[in-house]
């Protein structure tokens, strides 16, 4: 917006009476820009986790340190199991290592030890060992055979990688622990202090994480390549920093897999390495403007965005732009309770009636309020509207979620992790990185061990796979 134009006060009693409107019309113009753009800032400030991408936790930083004290209402539901809730128990762990018979030595009432056993009372507790992690010396000996005078040495266990000084399955926990749990190398050295492991350098440390994830990265690799084959996949992505300067962290996931990616930029060139110019399926997405124009043979754009959106209009001004936030929030929570429906039933014929008059609902709703949008409100009608293929495809498609909330809940780990390190120091970190994330939430979504993934990979991982099994 350009700045209005200033008048001295004489030049304006010399103009005449229709200049002098034109001139306070443009101002008014401006002013409501202004205006506009004033509460638009105002939305900003006060964005939560409710109107937009933010963590939950961020809200936490705007709440009042007085109690809040709330009016009882008999009809609220309370926290914890309802009336009439079938309740489960745990019933033991799936295995147990070691039996312990606990006999009454003598009676507490007279001091007898003559006994009749009345029944067996079972109690399953898990415990931690005194020395959880255990010190093994391999004496390894050398002997020459007496029939073809061969000298060998006794084969080393598998488990026991050339002259590294953790075992296979112990690296792959130190690196879940550095990964998933974000523990710092010097935590991981204090756990192992604790477990009582003395004497490992962090330079261990970090050649163990290196190790493990060049072990794996043929298998991402793979993974990766199975991914352009596929119907659907979902697709976010955070900044990520490399020694000061901002790079990029993506996330693909679907059904049982998540990938991750480090790369320099944001920009659709990264897309493309990952799924090629054109993706014979449907992408899951937010409304970032790399996906808009890409070549997938469909998009679904994340209507939890769309909602975040337009809850950002109920803290604008005039009213006008809060009621037309109200009326679009109330349709997209209908779309949201119908899917939600659907998926319970999977009643096709009865989901795709409702889908036809929804559509027209939506088109009567953009067609109502468009001449009374606001900048804001504007532009979110006219996204709906020229874009609505992209928005509504779970309408044709209920397999397609209305949402990407895969891969927002897969991109949370990334993130949190990013907050903890404060990103990696080379582009190589950043690689590494993403394989073992894909490891770790790949296993995690098929019910697999990262754990035993990532030892197997350091011992032979001939026979592994990243790949979902197909159903």
């Amino acid at each position: 917006m350009k700045q209005p134009q200033q008048f001295e006060r004489q030049d304006l009693e010399k103009m005449t009476p229709s200049l002098l409107v034109e001139i306070i019309l443009r101002q008014q113009e401006a002013t409501q820009q202004l205006f506009e753009e004033v509460a638009r800032l105002k939305a900003i400030i006060n964005r939560n986790s409710s109107d937009s991408s933010k963590p939950p936790s961020s809200d936490f930083l705007k709440k009042s340190e007085k109690a809040k004290v709330e009016p009882l209402d008999e009809g609220k539901r309370k926290p914890g199991g309802q009336p009439g809730h079938q309740g489960t128990t745990r019933k033991g762990f799936g295995r147990v290592d070691r039996f312990e018979k606990i006999r009454v030595e003598s009676c507490p009432n007279c001091g007898s030890q003559s006994w009749i056993d009345m029944g067996v009372k079972t109690r399953q507790t898990a415990r931690l060992v005194r020395n959880p992690i255990e010190i093994v010396e391999y004496q390894q000996h050398q002997c020459r055979c007496q029939s073809c005078e061969k000298v060998v040495w006794g084969e080393m266990p598998s488990e026991v990688i050339g002259e590294q000084d953790l075992e296979a399955s112990l690296q792959g926990m130190l690196v879940w622990l550095g990964t998933y749990a974000h523990m710092s190398y010097e935590k991981q050295q204090e756990w192992l202090l604790q477990m009582g492991v003395e004497g490992i350098g962090l330079g261990t440390l970090a050649a163990t994480t290196e190790r493990v994830a060049v072990s794996v990265r043929a298998k991402v690799e793979e993974l990766a390549d199975w991914i352009k084959t596929q119907i659907h996949t979902h697709v976010d992505e955070t900044g990520w920093p490399v020694m000061g300067v901002k790079e990029w962290r993506w996330s693909f996931s679907g059904e049982g897999y998540a990938l991750y990616r480090g790369a320099d930029t944001r920009s659709r060139a990264e897309l493309e390495a990952v799924l090629g110019e054109h993706f014979a399926g449907v992408l899951s997405s937010d409304d970032y403007s790399v996906y808009n124009g890409y070549g997938a043979d469909g998009q679904q754009k994340c209507l939890a965005h769309l909602l975040r959106h337009f809850k950002q209009l109920l803290k604008l001004l005039p009213k006008s732009q809060q009621e037309i936030g109200r009326v679009f929030i109330k349709l997209i929570n209908e779309a949201f309770a119908v899917y939600r429906k659907w998926q319970k039933t999977q009643d096709n014929d009865r989901y795709f009636k409702w889908a036809e008059k929804f559509k027209e609902k939506v088109s009567k709703a953009i067609e109502e309020w468009m001449p009374k949008a606001g900048y804001s409100a504007g532009k979110l009608l006219k996204n709906l509207r020229d874009k609505s293929e992209q928005w509504w495809y779970f309408l044709k498609d209920p397999k397609i979620p209305p949402d990407n909330n895969r891969a927002e809940r897969n991109l949370r780990l990334a993130v949190t992790k990013r907050k903890v390190c404060g990103g990696s120091r080379s582009m190589d970190g950043l690689d590494n990185t993403a394989a073992l994330l894909t490891v770790i939430q790949t296993c995690k979504a098929q019910g697999k061990s990262a754990l035993e993934f990532f030892r197997q990979a350091l011992i032979d991982p001939t026979g592994l796979t990243l790949i979902p099994p197909q159903t």
